[in-house]
Formats: C-alpha cells, sequence, structure tokens
C-alpha cells in the first residue's frame, strides 16, 4: 500500500504514546470530547448531535478520502487519521462514536475498551449471535459507558407506550406485525469510485477479495459486512417487540425472502420472518419496493384492545374493533435521536447505566440474526439454548 493512500488528509506522523484513560467525573461545565469512527452519513449526521448537545469531536477515522472531507466540515480541526487505532492511541479524548459497517463494529467496540474510551455504537450491535456474547463480556470486564445507538429507548412516545402495553391495557397480547415499506429497491452501481479508498482496511476481519465498488457504496446488502435490513431495521422494531411484551428472546424462526429490485444485492430488499415466543409470534416484514404506509409501524393486538406505534406516536382500539373503529387512545411525538445522545452524555458524567446497554443491544438483535439463519437453512431455527 502506497505511502500516499495511507495518509490522505492526516495530520502528521504520531508520536508513540500509552493509551489514555479518561476520567469519570466532569464538572457540569466541562466538555466532553469525542473521536468518530467511521466518518459515512450516519456519523455525519451523529457528529452535528453531539456538537448541538455541547460535545465536541477532535478526531476522526475513516478510510474513504470523500467521506473524510465532507466530516472535516462538520468537525473542522478535528485529527485526521487511516487507522483507527491510531485515533484511539491519541490523548486527550474522552469517548468515541462508532459508525462504521456492521462486521467492524465488534473489534472497533474491543480496542476503544481496550483504549479506555466510552463509547456510542451504532446498531445493529453485532455481525452475529456470538459476537453480541463476546461484546457483552468485553463489556462487562470494565467501567466503561457503552450505549447502543437505538434511539427508541430514549422516545418519549416508545416509553409511554411501553408503560401502558406492560400495564395490561391490551390485555393478552397474541400476535405481533413489525413492518417496514420503503420503495428505495435499485439495482446497485458498481461504477468506479470518486476520491480514495483504503480497501484493505474497510475489509478488515472480512473475507479478502478484489475491490467491487458497489460492496463498498452498499455494504448493507452484502453478507461478509452486514446482516442486511433483516438486522439493520429489525434491531429498532424487534426490540420494541420484546420490550413491550416482556417476552424475552425469541425460541424460534422462520424466513422467506428474495431480490426483488436490488440487482446485484446478496440479501433481501424483501422478506417476511416469523417468531415463535413462549406465549405469543410476531411476524417481520420488509418491502422495500413499496411505499404503502412509508415507513416503520409495529401492530400489537391483545384480546382486549390493538395498538399501533410508528413514527408519529400510538394509537390504541378497543376490542372489539368492528364497534371500536376510532383509536380510544393517542400519543402523537416523533422519536428524536437527541434524547438518546443527551442520555448517553449525562451517562458518561454520571457513571450510570445508559438506556440501551449491551445487553439490550444484543437481544434486540438477537432475532433477526436467528432469521438470517433460518434465511440461509431454509428451515426453522431455534434460539441457542432454548428449546422450541
Amino acid at each position: 500500500m502506497s505511502t500516499d493512500r495511507r495518509t490522505f488528509l492526516t495530520s502528521s506522523a504520531l508520536a508513540a504514546a500509552p493509551l489514555f484513560v479518561p476520567q469519570t467525573a466532569f464538572g457540569a461545565n466541562d466538555r466532553i470530547t469525542f473521536g468518530v469512527i467511521g466518518a459515512g452519513g450516519r456519523s455525519r449526521y451523529l457528529t452535528r448531535i453531539f456538537h448541538k448537545l455541547g460535545a465536541q469531536c477532535v478526531a476522526l477515522a475513516e478510510v474513504y478520502e470523500p467521506n473524510m472531507e465532507m466530516a472535516l466540515k462538520e468537525a473542522p480541526g478535528a485529527k485526521t487519521y487511516v487507522d483507527y487505532k491510531d485515533l484511539l492511541a491519541r490523548q486527550g479524548m474522552d469517548t468515541v462514536v462508532i459508525g462504521t459497517p456492521d462486521h467492524q463494529h465488534c473489534p472497533n467496540l474491543l480496542d476503544s475498551l481496550a483504549a479506555g474510551k466510552d463509547v456510542y455504537l451504532e446498531k445493529p450491535m453485532s455481525l452475529n449471535l456470538e459476537e453480541s456474547q463476546r461484546m457483552i463480556r468485553a463489556v462487562r470486564e470494565t467501567k466503561r459507558i457503552v450505549q447502543i445507538g437505538m434511539q427508541r429507548r430514549s422516545a418519549e412516545s416508545v416509553i409511554k407506550a411501553k408503560d401502558l402495553i406492560r400495564g395490561g391495557r391490551l390485555g393478552r397480547i397474541t400476535m405481533v406485525k413489525p413492518q417496514w415499506n420503503w420503495n428505495i429497491a435499485r439495482e446497485l452501481d458498481n461504477s468506479p469510485l470518486p476520491g480514495k479508498l483504503d480497501w484493505e482496511r474497510f475489509l478488515g476481519p472480512a473475507p479478502k477479495r478484489e475491490l467491487q465498488p458497489m460492496r463498498f457504496r452498499k455494504w448493507r446488502y452484502f453478507w461478509d459486512y452486514s446482516g442486511g435490513n433483516m438486522t439493520d431495521q429489525g434491531t429498532h422494531l424487534m426490540d420494541v417487540v420484546q420490550w413491550f411484551s416482556g417476552s424475552g428472546e425469541a425460541v424460534s424462526s422462520v424466513c422467506q425472502g428474495q431480490v426483488a429490485k436490488m440487482l446485484g444485492a446478496e440479501t433481501p430488499d424483501v422478506f417476511c420472518a416469523v417468531f415463535e415466543y413462549p406465549q405469543m409470534m410476531a411476524t417481520w416484514t420488509l418491502n422495500y419496493a413499496n411505499s404503502y404506509h412509508n415507513g416503520w409501524s409495529i401492530q400489537f393486538q391483545g384480546d382486549e384492545g390493538t395498538m399501533i406505534i410508528d413514527d408519529a406516536g400510538y394509537r390504541v382500539w378497543n376490542e372489539p374493533w368492528k364497534d371500536n373503529q376510532e383509536p380510544v387512545e393517542r400519543f402523537d411525538a416523533p422519536v428524536p435521536i437527541e434524547s438518546h445522545v443527551q442520555n448517553f452524555l449525562d451517562c458518561v458524567r454520571s457513571r450510570q447505566e445508559p438506556n440501551a446497554p449491551v445487553e439490550v443491544g444484543a437481544s434486540a438483535v438477537s432475532a433477526p440474526h436467528l432469521a438470517n439463519l433460518a434465511y440461509h437453512q431454509k428451515r426453522q431455527v431455534t434460539m441457542p439454548g432454548r428449546v422450541s
């Protein structure tokens, strides 16, 4: 690899330095500093939110030059690195935000913990069930604060809806139907990438292969780097299903899907997964070739009522629906990410457990991981350690 590729947009060479362990108590006016590992679109958005809430980005690690250039517009003056381990070695940085592809989440987190950093880690937490357990163990061996980027855990409307259901408002829940419709499926673009890319560092622990630009542009649609839309959107929705119902993790799953319009992709853009829980069933469907009821929604069906929750808030209908076609309760509110980031920053200061710790992240993505196993094996798959 050329020196030019290794050093694009980087600061002067790093001097050897011991790993920095941040202090665990901040004054009320102390600004929390953070570094960003993976400066793609999501991380740039998070950087704006962190800045809005008073934190300061002091370092950026990114393998693709155009991403770095755009990230510097959000964090002018931040030190830049191609290798995230060099970022972790710098002093004077309290936390890191990890917004890399899924296959990098586990090594990025483990290295950040070893460097003594608190971490805001984007979802889905892991690439597979085994990684989830490894990540939990690593976090619990430290005193670090780790928040998984599952903002529904800090959203007022979602918490109110959870309290209502856990209070028995719908009676016995027997079926839950999360879904996501979004008409964005298109053939993948495999034209040459503009700007410099460190492909070897992008691959990291993934299988080695020659560069295909579409694998970088749309990494979420390849199994080497992601669990596809099943885990990307599913970690949000299946978390709500399990959190609201108190069901614990799924017992088993079956799943079917297909690549309908996203030609060139490996992961399906249309699928349906069915999950068995001890006292209920859940169906998780996604269609990226249709925009009817665009976006996400979850329908909880109980023997005394039905709730639908989505980005607008929630509505409740009494049973029998035929005589109660207008909602009898509603709460209108968005799902802001600011409250989730604020919870993380507050916990960095207080050293209290955040709203979405690693155990929540692992549980949330467990059912989607199980469904992907069922999809690949073309059969019903039981959660390891569970008996169907």
